[in-house]
Protein backbone atom coordinates (compact mmCIF):
# COMPACT_ATOMS: atom_id res chain seq x y z
CA UNK A 1 0.00 0.00 0.00
CA UNK A 2 1.74 3.50 -0.73
CA UNK A 3 0.15 6.54 0.88
CA UNK A 4 -0.57 10.13 -0.95
CA UNK A 5 -0.86 12.50 1.35
CA UNK A 6 -2.58 15.37 -0.93
CA UNK A 7 -1.47 18.48 -0.40
CA UNK A 8 -4.69 20.60 -1.76
CA UNK A 9 -5.70 20.32 1.86
CA UNK A 10 -2.55 21.49 3.65
CA UNK A 11 -1.86 24.70 5.63
CA UNK A 12 -0.37 26.86 2.65
CA UNK A 13 0.12 29.80 4.99
CA UNK A 14 2.43 27.38 6.56
CA UNK A 15 3.33 24.79 4.09
CA UNK A 16 6.86 23.55 4.92
CA UNK A 17 5.46 22.35 8.26
CA UNK A 18 2.72 20.34 6.64
CA UNK A 19 5.70 19.21 4.07
CA UNK A 20 7.88 18.38 7.31
CA UNK A 21 4.54 16.42 8.66
CA UNK A 22 4.84 14.36 5.74
CA UNK A 23 8.71 13.70 5.14
CA UNK A 24 8.33 12.22 8.96
CA UNK A 25 5.16 10.01 8.42
CA UNK A 26 5.11 6.89 7.16
CA UNK A 27 3.43 8.36 4.20
CA UNK A 28 5.16 7.42 1.02
CA UNK A 29 4.45 10.56 -1.96
CA UNK A 30 3.52 14.10 -2.20
CA UNK A 31 0.13 14.10 -4.03
CA UNK A 32 -0.64 17.73 -5.67
CA UNK A 33 -3.47 18.76 -7.16
CA UNK A 34 -3.22 21.00 -10.32
CA UNK A 35 -6.35 22.77 -11.68
CA UNK A 36 -6.69 25.29 -13.74
CA UNK A 37 -10.39 26.53 -13.55
CA UNK A 38 -11.38 25.20 -17.14
CA UNK A 39 -11.25 21.35 -16.79
CA UNK A 40 -12.60 21.40 -13.47
CA UNK A 41 -14.32 24.39 -11.87
CA UNK A 42 -11.72 25.52 -9.07
CA UNK A 43 -7.81 26.76 -9.44
CA UNK A 44 -4.86 25.04 -7.39
CA UNK A 45 -1.53 26.20 -7.50
CA UNK A 46 1.17 26.08 -10.15
CA UNK A 47 4.90 25.65 -11.31
CA UNK A 48 6.51 28.14 -7.85
CA UNK A 49 4.41 25.82 -5.49
CA UNK A 50 5.18 22.65 -6.66
CA UNK A 51 9.33 24.01 -6.68
CA UNK A 52 8.75 24.90 -3.57
CA UNK A 53 7.58 21.76 -1.78
CA UNK A 54 10.21 20.04 -3.96
CA UNK A 55 12.46 22.18 -2.30
CA UNK A 56 11.55 20.62 0.89
CA UNK A 57 10.34 16.93 0.35
CA UNK A 58 12.25 13.94 0.57
CA UNK A 59 9.43 11.30 -0.70
CA UNK A 60 8.46 11.41 -4.27
CA UNK A 61 5.89 14.07 -6.05
CA UNK A 62 2.97 12.86 -7.49
CA UNK A 63 1.25 15.19 -10.14
CA UNK A 64 -2.21 14.92 -10.94
CA UNK A 65 -3.03 17.46 -13.79
CA UNK A 66 -6.79 18.61 -13.79
CA UNK A 67 -5.95 20.68 -16.86
CA UNK A 68 -6.69 21.41 -20.28
CA UNK A 69 -4.14 21.15 -22.52
CA UNK A 70 -1.63 19.31 -20.44
CA UNK A 71 1.46 18.34 -23.32
CA UNK A 72 2.54 22.42 -23.50
CA UNK A 73 3.28 22.06 -19.85
CA UNK A 74 5.20 18.51 -18.93
CA UNK A 75 8.81 19.51 -19.47
CA UNK A 76 7.92 22.00 -16.87
CA UNK A 77 6.18 20.43 -14.32
CA UNK A 78 9.32 17.54 -14.90
CA UNK A 79 11.94 20.36 -14.07
CA UNK A 80 9.56 21.52 -11.55
CA UNK A 81 9.89 18.27 -9.26
CA UNK A 82 7.35 15.24 -10.60
CA UNK A 83 8.00 11.82 -10.29
CA UNK A 84 4.85 10.93 -11.75
CA UNK A 85 2.27 12.78 -13.52
CA UNK A 86 -1.50 12.09 -14.12
CA UNK A 87 -3.42 13.74 -16.82
CA UNK A 88 -7.23 12.99 -17.48
CA UNK A 89 -7.93 10.70 -20.04
CA UNK A 90 -10.94 13.32 -20.89
CA UNK A 91 -8.91 16.48 -21.27
CA UNK A 92 -6.53 14.29 -24.00
CA UNK A 93 -6.97 14.60 -27.71
CA UNK A 94 -4.07 12.07 -28.12
CA UNK A 95 -3.66 10.61 -25.09
CA UNK A 96 -0.98 8.15 -26.19
CA UNK A 97 1.21 11.10 -27.68
CA UNK A 98 0.78 12.22 -23.92
CA UNK A 99 1.87 9.26 -22.49
CA UNK A 100 5.26 8.72 -24.59
CA UNK A 101 5.73 12.83 -24.04
CA UNK A 102 5.99 12.42 -20.06
CA UNK A 103 7.78 9.01 -20.21
CA UNK A 104 10.65 11.10 -22.72
CA UNK A 105 11.01 13.94 -20.39
CA UNK A 106 12.08 11.13 -17.37
CA UNK A 107 8.59 11.01 -15.21
CA UNK A 108 6.57 8.30 -14.49
CA UNK A 109 3.09 8.26 -16.60
CA UNK A 110 -0.46 8.04 -14.83
CA UNK A 111 -3.60 8.51 -16.54
CA UNK A 112 -6.45 9.78 -14.22
CA UNK A 113 -10.27 8.99 -15.50
CA UNK A 114 -13.36 10.53 -14.23
CA UNK A 115 -16.13 8.99 -12.12
CA UNK A 116 -18.30 8.51 -14.97
CA UNK A 117 -15.87 7.54 -17.46
CA UNK A 118 -16.07 3.84 -18.34
CA UNK A 119 -12.84 1.16 -17.74
CA UNK A 120 -12.36 0.43 -21.26
CA UNK A 121 -11.55 3.26 -21.96
CA UNK A 122 -7.88 2.65 -21.16
CA UNK A 123 -8.27 -0.45 -22.98
CA UNK A 124 -5.75 0.74 -25.61
CA UNK A 125 -3.25 2.36 -22.80
CA UNK A 126 -3.28 0.12 -20.25
CA UNK A 127 -0.18 -1.54 -20.60
CA UNK A 128 2.03 1.66 -21.46
CA UNK A 129 1.32 3.51 -18.39
CA UNK A 130 2.70 3.59 -15.03
CA UNK A 131 -0.33 3.72 -13.48
CA UNK A 132 -4.34 4.76 -13.29
CA UNK A 133 -5.63 7.55 -11.18
CA UNK A 134 -9.30 6.28 -10.19
CA UNK A 135 -11.09 9.69 -8.93
CA UNK A 136 -13.60 8.08 -6.21
CA UNK A 137 -15.12 11.70 -5.83
CA UNK A 138 -16.01 14.29 -9.00
CA UNK A 139 -12.52 15.88 -9.28
CA UNK A 140 -12.38 19.71 -8.44
CA UNK A 141 -12.49 20.28 -4.68
CA UNK A 142 -11.55 18.12 -1.55
CA UNK A 143 -13.95 16.77 1.21
CA UNK A 144 -16.56 15.30 -0.79
CA UNK A 145 -18.21 12.11 0.24
CA UNK A 146 -16.76 9.16 -1.52
CA UNK A 147 -18.76 7.55 -4.81
CA UNK A 148 -19.83 3.51 -3.53
CA UNK A 149 -19.34 2.39 -7.39
CA UNK A 150 -15.64 2.71 -6.95
CA UNK A 151 -15.26 -0.50 -6.10
CA UNK A 152 -16.71 -2.43 -8.70
CA UNK A 153 -14.60 -0.49 -10.94
CA UNK A 154 -11.79 -1.18 -9.26
CA UNK A 155 -11.95 -4.89 -9.69
CA UNK A 156 -13.06 -4.09 -13.95
CA UNK A 157 -9.71 -2.27 -13.55
CA UNK A 158 -7.70 -4.95 -12.10
CA UNK A 159 -9.49 -7.19 -14.38
CA UNK A 160 -8.14 -5.45 -17.51
CA UNK A 161 -4.53 -4.95 -15.88
CA UNK A 162 -4.28 -8.90 -15.93
CA UNK A 163 -5.89 -9.67 -19.59
CA UNK A 164 -3.01 -6.96 -20.80
CA UNK A 165 -0.06 -8.11 -18.66
CA UNK A 166 -0.07 -4.07 -17.31
CA UNK A 167 2.37 -3.48 -14.70
CA UNK A 168 0.23 -0.78 -13.72
CA UNK A 169 -0.86 0.53 -10.03
CA UNK A 170 -4.16 2.15 -9.26
CA UNK A 171 -4.38 4.56 -7.39
CA UNK A 172 -7.38 5.41 -5.52
CA UNK A 173 -8.23 9.69 -5.02
CA UNK A 174 -10.78 11.16 -3.17
CA UNK A 175 -12.78 10.12 -0.04
CA UNK A 176 -10.52 7.90 1.32
CA UNK A 177 -10.20 7.10 5.08
CA UNK A 178 -9.21 4.68 7.72
CA UNK A 179 -13.26 3.43 7.04
CA UNK A 180 -12.67 2.65 3.50
CA UNK A 181 -9.03 1.97 2.44
CA UNK A 182 -8.67 -1.66 3.74
CA UNK A 183 -11.84 -2.20 1.32
CA UNK A 184 -10.10 -0.81 -0.87
CA UNK A 185 -7.54 -2.61 -0.54
CA UNK A 186 -9.44 -6.14 -0.82
CA UNK A 187 -10.86 -4.96 -3.93
CA UNK A 188 -7.13 -4.33 -5.83
CA UNK A 189 -6.52 -0.53 -4.93
CA UNK A 190 -2.50 -0.19 -4.36
CA UNK A 191 -2.33 3.79 -3.77
CA UNK A 192 -4.24 5.89 -1.75
CA UNK A 193 -4.80 9.85 -1.49
CA UNK A 194 -6.27 10.84 0.88
CA UNK A 195 -6.41 15.13 1.85
CA UNK A 196 -8.20 16.53 4.95
CA UNK A 197 -8.09 12.76 6.62
CA UNK A 198 -4.26 13.43 6.76
CA UNK A 199 -3.95 16.71 7.91
CA UNK A 200 -7.34 17.59 9.56
CA UNK A 201 -8.20 13.81 11.45
CA UNK A 202 -5.05 11.65 11.14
Amino acid sequence: MIVAPSLLSADFANLEKDIKMINESDADWFHLDVMDGSFVPNISFGFPVIKAVKKHATKPLDVHLMIVNPDQYIKEFKESGAAIISVHIEACNHLHRTIQLIKSVGSKAGVAINPHTPIAMLKEIIADIDLVCLMSVNPGFGGQKFIENTYSKIVELRTLIEQRNSKAQIEIDGGVDLQNASKLAAHGADIFVAGEYCFFIG
